[in-house]
């Protein structure tokens, strides 16, 4: 499958309005925003567990990234609350699962070959720091190779300077309305903008709270194996 496989094009989808679509386990469905590959694949979703759904132990051969949006996800390793930003490296295993369901942003196949720290953050005890411009707070959540993942909050009525993301630049916005000068985006909104692009960002009065990946578009991930256009190992997406 693939799709909005073209990362010279930029793309903005309503998460929320997006069909569910089901995975090989019962009471476990996807959004898929962006994908190549079948059920081995390069890939981002949203993910929804249903209360009780759970996945067989497998093998994240490209890695896992994971923003918990609403309830608890669960692995044998701990549980993880609404906020927690999770990475599986190449190679990890896990057996996750959902008591009473969860609702996840996750993303596969999007690691660097040498990049192989799991990372557990819970974004509701960690640091904000100030951002460039006032108004701006920043929760810094990874960095590898030039690929930086954040969260961002931004005050109502802030406004960032005009400015380039040579690498591209993915959003996905988690609360209130995040604005540029080519649309505004309510909460739910995925945007991803190929290398080069530029914009002006800003708020209004309800303000935002975004998760931002700058640099990832070209960056030197995983190559899929082989098989990935064909039926594999059912993974978490």
């Amino acid at each position: 499958m693939d799709l909005n496989s073209d990362f010279e094009q930029r793309v903005v989808l309503s998460a929320q309005a997006a069909a569910w679509t089901a995975s090989p386990l019962p009471g476990v469905e996807r959004r898929m925003l962006d994908r190549i590959g079948a059920e081995v694949a390069r890939a981002t979703s949203i993910v929804r567990y249903a209360a009780g759904s759970r996945f067989e132990r497998h093998v994240h051969g490209g890695g896992e990234e994971i923003l918990v949006l609403q309830g608890v996800f669960s692995d044998e390793n701990g549980d993880y609350p609404a906020g927690t930003y999770l990475r599986n490296p190449p190679g990890s295993s896990h057996a996750p699962f959902s008591r009473a369901g969860c609702t996840l942003f996750v993303k596969l196949w999007q690691f660097a070959p040498e990049d192989t720290r799991p990372v557990r953050i819970d974004s509701a005890s960690s640091a904000w720091h100030p951002g460039l411009v006032p108004g701006l707070s920043v929760m810094p959540l990874h960095e590898y190779d030039g690929v930086n993942t954040a969260l961002v909050r931004w005050a109502p009525h802030t406004r960032f300077n005009a400015h380039t993301h040579p690498g591209g630049e993915e959003i996905l916005v988690l609360e209130g309305v995040f604005r540029d000068e080519d649309g505004d985006y309510c909460a739910g909104t995925w945007l991803r903008s190929p290398r080069g692009s530029r914009h002006t960002p800003y708020t209004g009065a309800e303000g935002a709270l975004i998760y931002v990946k700058v640099g990832a578009i070209g960056a030197n991930f995983l190559s899929l194996p082989a098989q990935a256009g064909a039926q594999s190992a059912p993974q978490a997406t």
